[in-house]
């Protein structure tokens, strides 16, 4: 149904669709990369925010505004597959969004306090803001896409609602509730496939994405996350005092750092991508494999970097009591089931069996936990990296598969 849209007589007269196929159609341009520079001081507000107040709240708290945020930047990637980013209309969308972003990040330590409001009218304007963009960018040139969009938009303004009442509310449970709403919301769009009134549900057809541009986007956000983990990491051991223990929970951070970006970058990623771009249904794999479970694999690793800073700090426990207490334990084995988790169903929704390595190492982590009342801090974190290193070995073993290599590109016809 498109509506108004059929007639071509509405929407802007020059089109910045992306045009051709191949490398260069596909690439990810340098205003891209510009705009993901918000999202770093995003990831590492997200991060302080958890070390400064290691409690259940401020992690609830961290999990609705980590949610936002990614919801944020991948709409802003769906886009981008679609809209040419090197056109004049879309920079300009691009560099007012990373204002707009920036100011967000910047309300991210207050956004269940003070700064509320700010943070939510900027999320929420950015949302609409850019969905109503690409309605009248696709409104002459894609006509079908654009009333796909004109469905988003409802969407992003009814979940809006919520994200502007709990700003005000000015109880903070209630602003929890009201934002955890809004997410839901938010997150239960593209699987509804944006049903509205009158103008129905979107066709998954409409979903024709470029493979391998989006497959990078994702990838490189990845990396923006690994390397707030790095900064993490490198600003805590300046600060310390030189000894064997606290080289050795530097190690052992580094160690986790690496090993999650081979159990991405060096086990997944490649094979994913091949079989993305060789699908038929791009949209519907773009949606669960690169829209929903990155979230995973990004809430570890933002879990992990705060979890190495607690066993920077603390290696034998606070107050040096040889062991670890529950929070930095359910930090350390949580943050890494969960990318464990996150990097299955990846590998899953990307065409791959189950993985009983990645499976076996999530149950190792929970009975690593159990432990933790024997263990220090630090012993946890080597133990976990040997699990990661086991689920490594161990898929590595199974496929046969030499690591780095990827697969020719794969068709689920």
């Amino acid at each position: 149904m498109d509506g108004p849209f059929t007639r071509g007589a509405w929407g802007m007269r020059t089109n910045v669709l992306r045009r051709g196929q191949g490398h260069d159609s596909n690439r990810v341009g340098y205003i891209e990369l510009f705009f993901d520079l918000v999202f770093v001081f995003a990831v590492t507000q997200l991060s302080h925010s958890l070390i400064t107040h290691p409690d259940l709240t401020t992690l609830a708290h961290t999990l609705i505004l980590a949610a936002a945020v990614w919801y944020m930047w991948i709409d802003t990637t769906w886009v981008t597959n679609w809209l040419d980013p090197e056109r004049l209309p879309v920079r300009a969308l691009l560099i007012t969004m990373m204002l707009f972003g920036l100011v967000m990040s910047g309300a991210i330590p207050e956004a269940f306090g003070p700064k509320a409001l700010l943070f939510a009218v900027t999320f929420v304007t950015i949302q609409v803001g850019r969905s109503l963009f690409t309605v009248y960018a696709l409104a002459r040139h894609w006509p079908v896409n654009a009333v796909n969009f004109a469905r988003i938009t409802i969407w992003l303004a009814v979940s809006g609602i919520f994200w502007i009442a709990g700003a005000l509310v000015g109880d903070d449970r209630l602003q929890l509730a009201l934002w955890a709403l809004a997410v839901v919301i938010d997150y239960c769009g593209p699987r509804a496939m944006f049903r509205v009134p009158v103008l129905g549900a979107t066709d998954p057809a409409t979903w024709t994405v470029r493979g391998e541009h989006m497959a990078e986007r994702v990838g490189l956000f990845m990396i923006i996350t690994l390397g707030e983990s790095i900064i993490i990491t490198g600003s805590a051991f300046a600060e310390l005092e030189l000894t064997p223990v606290t080289v050795a929970a530097f190690l052992a951070a580094f160690a986790s750092t690496v090993l999650m970006w081979l159990l991405y970058f060096d086990r997944a990623e490649g094979r994913a991508t091949a079989f993305f771009a060789g699908s038929e249904r791009t949209g519907m794999i773009a949606q669960t494999g690169y829209t929903y479970v990155p979230l995973l694999m990004v809430l570890g690793i933002v879990g992990t970097a705060v979890a190495d800073e607690l066993v920077l700090l603390h290696p034998t426990g606070h107050d040096d009591v040889g062991h670890a207490d529950p929070w930095t334990a359910g930090l350390i084995c949580g943050a890494a089931a969960i990318f464990l988790i996150g990097n299955v169903l990846f590998r899953r929704a990307t065409g791959r069996a189950w993985s009983r390595p990645h499976l076996a190492g999530v149950a190792a982590l929970a009975v690593l936990y159990a432990a933790h009342a024997v263990l220090a801090p630090l012993a946890i974190n080597w133990i976990s990296n040997a699990v990661l290193l086991g689920v490594i070995c161990w898929d590595l073993a199974g496929t046969g598969e030499p690591a780095g290599s990827a697969p020719e590109p794969a068709s689920d016809r």
